[in-house]
Parts: C-alpha cells; structure tokens; sequence
C-alpha cells in the first residue's frame, strides 16, 4: 500500500480529530446556531460528494451503454438506501438533542447509543472513500488521484463540524474533555476501517465498480435525508443551516472539478 494512500485514508478522520478537539477550545454547549450551520454545511458536502464524485463517474463508466449507462447508478443507488434502511432499522442509537432511542431495543449507554448514531453516518463515508482510492489505483479513467484525494478531503472536511456535534455534548453532559475528545475521535475511526476494506476487496469489486460507486452515494443521501436535514432544519434558525447547506455543496464541487 502506497504512503499517498495511506494519507488519503487517514485525512478523514484526521478531520473528525480535529472538530473533536473543539472540546478544548470551547466552554459550555455548542450554540444552537453554530451546530445548524455545521448540520447543513456537512449535508451539503456529502450531497455534492455523492454526485459529483460519485454517481456522475458510475455512469460515465458506462457511457458505452447509451441510455442504459443510467441502469448500473440507479440499481447501486437503491441498494445503498436499503442498506443503510436496514442498518439504521438494526442498530440502537440515540441522536444528538433526543431522548428516543432507535433501532432494536437494548440496555447500551447513551453515550454508547451517541457514537452509534454517528458510526452509522460515517460507515458510508468511509466505503465512499475507499471506492473512489480503488478506482484510481487500478487506473479508471473517470476516477484520478486527484478527485480521489478530493473526495477524502472533502469529507474530512465534513467530519470537522460532526467531530464537534459529538464532542460538544459529551462535555455538556458533564464528561472530562479528554473523554469527550476521544469518543468523538473513535466515531471517525469506522471510516478508514471501511475504506480499507473496500480496497483490500477491489480486485473482486472493479467488474461492479459503478455499482459500488452508486451505493456509497444511495447509503451517503439516506444520511443526510433520514438524519442531517431534520436536524438542521428543526426549530429556529434553520435559515443558517440553508447557508450551510450552500457553503458545503459549492466548496465540495469546486473541490472535485479542480482536483478531479
């Protein structure tokens, strides 16, 4: 394995450490305002994210199909809304600003129940990563080392503000801020755990690379509809997570053009 791909798979959660340790940087609970802007900012990164870097290229890569290039995005697509359906039907988390627990019933900690909601925003952020780096080492035309790397940077980008979503209230809730900072830390670490292993597995996934392409976008979107966008646009000021929103989508666009 290649020390630039290395890199690529640890910038990520590089991202998630670094708004985790907002913690030391901040007294108090996060404010209401800044957590609707980093909740639309991230959805606008993983929206831009899944379509630029990720279902556009699965259909170019079928481009020799006429009108039947579509059939291989919309199939993965599906696949990856269903996917993380059953994973988030599954799995007993807790989101941040409730007290409903969701998923099957259990006995786990909230805090537990916290990094769980966030392992299962992150697990599709990791293949999504992991795909596009397969794709570039084994030399796709559509996918460069270059959007690839954008692609890590990007979500890096996004794990900053859900770094410190998962953080912040740890140390509100009255943990020490080298608790927080950690568990905040370990949410991310699902995501170089995933891309490696789509890697490692890329020599028996490149014949349905557009595929796989599709569902990291269909599992990132069911993300952001299902959780990100309720969050950010309950209550007040969700005007700023609109801006957010914006911010996010055109820096990871740009990010993808210029580097792809």
């Amino acid at each position: 394995m290649t020390t630039p791909l290395i890199i690529g798979l640890l910038i990520p959660l590089l991202g998630t450490m670094l708004g985790s340790a907002f913690v030391f940087l901040m007294k108090g609970e996060m404010s209401q305002r800044l957590q609707k802007s980093l909740l639309g900012f991230a959805s606008g990164v993983m929206v831009a994210a899944s379509v630029w870097s990720l279902l556009i290229p699965a259909m170019e890569m079928e481009s020799s199909q006429g009108a039947w290039s579509v059939l291989p995005a919309a199939l993965g697509f599906l696949l990856g809304m269903g996917f993380l359906l059953l994973i988030d039907e599954l799995t007993p988390h807790l989101h941040i600003g409730t007290d409903q627990p969701e998923g099957v019933r259990s006995h786990l900690s909230k805090t537990a129940m916290l990094t769980l909601a966030v392992t299962i925003h992150n697990l599709p952020e990791g293949m999504a990563v992991g795909v596009v780096f397969a794709g570039a080492e084994n030399h796709v035309t559509t996918i460069s080392a270059a959007s690839a790397l954008a692609v890590a940077v990007g979500i890096a980008i996004q794990n900053i503000p859900e770094g410190a979503i998962i953080s912040m209230p740890m140390r509100a809730a009255g943990n020490s801020r080298w608790h927080s900072f950690l568990i905040g830390s370990l949410s991310g670490a699902i995501e170089p755990i995933g891309a490696l292993a789509v890697i490692l597995l890329a020599s028996m996934l490149m014949p349905i690379l557009p595929y796989m392409l599709s569902f990291a976008a269909g599992a990132m979107l069911y993300v952001v509809i299902e959780e990100l966008i309720p969050e950010a646009s309950g209550g007040r000021h969700s005007n700023l997570s609109t801006i957010g929103f914006a911010v996010g989508f055109v820096l990871m666009m740009v990010l993808d053009v210029v580097m792809g």
